[in-house]
């Protein structure tokens, strides 16, 4: 049968022709994406660009002096106890450090991970189910961890977009949209940044406490790195209610996740008697740190999403489907198959739910 003109029952177009659009979606975005990062880099890279508007006012002379420590008053902070340069050597060191290197190479990185899922889907595809779904379904996320997961997810991509364009906007939409938007867009993008970041920390520190239990690393998960994710061999690999990948992904998020996290602290809470060196060093570990989690964060995204079959639902409705789990997480499937029930029982529990009504008890 073609695969265009296929269709699912029910008149539904088939998965198939999906996969299709998306391709070709996913292609075009890569290859508009491929034109902002050369920009961006290049503009990046011109270290006299940004410091030409910043501090137009000071010559090679005058750095040579704050370097040596000969400037006088006239050069010094007035504040009460302060002994820093109006015209500061390491302030001048990090924003080398920011524009030369963290602002470019995290743009490759993001960019670059984007290219490798774009053509991993294009070649590979979506991981679709070896066998026909039973009907019978698991509960795999209760309703508290949903919405747990969903509020963190929102909350970092909001920081991620909002953080992208305060380092990056400036390139792309200052030039598009003008000063004025470009000053709104940019304000509006910092009152987000610093207000969420701190319930962004609080709910990721509650996710990885209540999901600690099941991501401890076990002996299978080594097998599981081995063997590509099922990619490399035949046959499933051995999984529990995490597999390899996934606890990769929450011990990136209990470390740099953290890091990021308190040096954001460090940065929107200037009141602890913390320096300019210390606020300086924060904002390029947590420049870095963050850059590095959106890229992979994108890899999360597409296999929990567009790459594999049934694993969106499971976090939708909280319950997958007994193939999903055997073919994914057989050794956790082993562990609940007993609980599974069917479509309709489940349609049952939530109309008596709805009702008020005890639900009928189950059949052996």
């Amino acid at each position: 049968m073609n695969q265009l003109t296929a269709q699912a029952p029910g008149g539904v177009p088939h998965p198939s022709r999906w996969q299709g659009v998306w391709r070709w979606l996913l292609l075009a975005f890569a290859l508009v994406l491929s034109l902002g990062v050369t920009q961006v880099v290049h503009a990046q890279a011109d270290p006299d660009r940004e410091m030409g508007t910043a501090a137009p006012g000071i010559d090679a002379d005058q750095w040579r002096q704050v370097r040596s420590g000969e400037t006088d008053a006239n050069y010094r902070d007035s504040r009460y106890e302060s002994n820093y340069n109006l015209i500061n050597s390491s302030g001048e060191t990090w924003r080398q450090w920011r524009n030369r290197w963290v602002s470019p190479f995290g743009l490759i990185v993001i960019g670059g991970m984007i290219g490798i899922i774009v053509l991993f889907y294009l070649i590979i595809g979506r991981k679709d189910l070896e066998e026909p779904r039973t009907g019978r379904k698991l509960l795999r996320w209760p309703l508290f961890l949903r919405a747990l997961h969903w509020s963190v997810a929102s909350l970092f991509i909001v920081l991620a977009l909002t953080g992208l364009n305060l380092l990056f906007g400036k390139f792309v939409f200052r030039g598009l949209f003008g000063d004025a938007f470009w000053g709104w867009m940019v304000s509006s993008s910092k009152l987000l940044h610093n207000y969420l970041g701190p319930i962004f920390g609080i709910l990721l520190v509650v996710l990885l406490v209540s999901l600690i239990k099941d991501n401890l690393p076990k002996k299978h998960d080594l097998e599981w790195f081995k063997k590509g994710g099922g990619m490399v061999g035949k046959g499933h690999v051995d999984a529990g209610f995490a597999n390899g990948g996934e606890k990769a992904w929450y011990w990136l998020l209990a470390s740099v996740g953290i890091l990021v996290v308190a040096s954001g602290f460090v940065l929107d809470f200037p009141n602890f008697g913390q320096g300019r060196d210390t606020m300086q060093w924060a904002n390029i570990i947590h420049a870095v740190g963050a850059l590095g989690l959106t890229a992979v964060s994108f890899g999360h995204i597409y296999i929990g999403t567009l790459g594999t079959e049934g694993s969106l639902e499971g976090m939708t409705t909280g319950y997958v489907d007994e193939t999903w789990a055997k073919e994914h997480h057989n050794l956790w499937y082993e562990e609940v198959k007993d609980q599974a029930v069917s479509e309709q029982e489940l349609a049952d529990q939530k109309a008596s739910k709805d009702s008020g009504e005890s639900p009928a008890p189950r059949s052996s």
